[in-house]
């Protein structure tokens, strides 16, 4: 079978079963596979397969045929122009949480290094693949970075990531801010926020449920963050959240009542401040 029979037939089958990029999601499985960029499958579309990699491309639509997320099939994801490793240990990377980091460059000073010399701590709660807290050491290189979650198997992930885009930063098992020793200047945190009764994609079925749902309206997590930011964080400390557009003005009134205040929105983030 030549690679453009093959992406032609894998087209075809995930069009049926009514994927919605289906010839994207086929064109990236197999560059994967043959350990080429995609730009070569449009130029050697004549070629043909390797017995092998035919099987092993076979096998991953059928992956994708049943929800599996392409990220996962792949194993990883871009993030903020770098590539993240993943696995179904950790939530897949997205476009909106990256709106995290345009507000942490809308708020911070946008010069190297800091002006405000004392504002050096920052931790990523629930890191996950590490996509957030490793990005923020890359874009202010200055910054003291702590990635805490309660998954170890994240905390794996993630370290290999910082390994991989060399960020120095540290890993710790902590459940919020819980056991973390400091007090941080900044805390970044895309946190569990969807509402079980929310419609949802059947991709999410794949993703850790731990990392990705909470009660009350889906709040209940982020409350909890509030809570200990009020007692744990410093004067003029920085916290930018990530959730549902439908959240962000419930989330702003709970941080009222912790004493914070906004200073900055997105669509799908919010930042406050002390």
């Amino acid at each position: 079978m030549t690679i453009q029979d093959w992406l032609r037939d894998a087209t075809n089958e995930l069009a049926d079963a009514m994927f919605t990029s289906p010839r994207l999601d086929a064109e990236i499985i197999l560059a994967h596979t043959i350990k080429h960029p995609r730009t070569y499958l449009h130029a050697h579309g004549d070629e043909k397969l390797e017995a092998r990699h035919e099987e092993i491309a076979n096998a991953r639509i059928e992956l994708r045929k049943d929800h599996v997320p392409v990220a996962y099939i792949i194993g990883h994801r871009e993030f903020y122009g770098r590539r993240f490793l993943v696995s179904p240990a950790v939530l897949i990377p997205r476009p909106e949480s990256e709106q995290i980091i345009e507000l942490l460059q809308e708020v911070l000073p946008n010069t190297t290094p800091l002006p405000n010399v004392a504002m050096k701590r920052l931790v990523d709660i629930g890191t996950g693949s590490g996509c957030l807290g490793i990005t923020a050491k890359l874009e202010f290189p200055e910054l003291e970075v702590a990635l805490l979650d309660t998954s170890r198997h994240a905390l794996t992930i993630a370290e290999k990531n910082a390994t991989a885009l060399g960020a120095k930063v540290e890993t710790a098992t902590s459940d919020l801010l819980a056991t973390y020793p400091y007090s941080p200047d900044i805390v970044l945190a895309n946190l569990p926020y969807v509402d079980k009764h929310w419609d949802r994609s059947p991709e999410l079925a794949h993703e850790p449920a731990d990392a990705l749902y909470a009660d009350e309206d889906g709040l209940a997590v982020i409350r909890r963050c509030l809570e200990q930011c009020e007692r744990r964080l410093k004067p003029e400390a920085l916290v930018v959240l990530e959730a549902d557009t439908r959240q962000l003005d419930a989330i702003a009134t709970l941080a009222h009542k912790h004493h914070f205040k906004e200073v900055a929105r997105k669509e799908y983030a919010v930042a406050f401040t002390r």
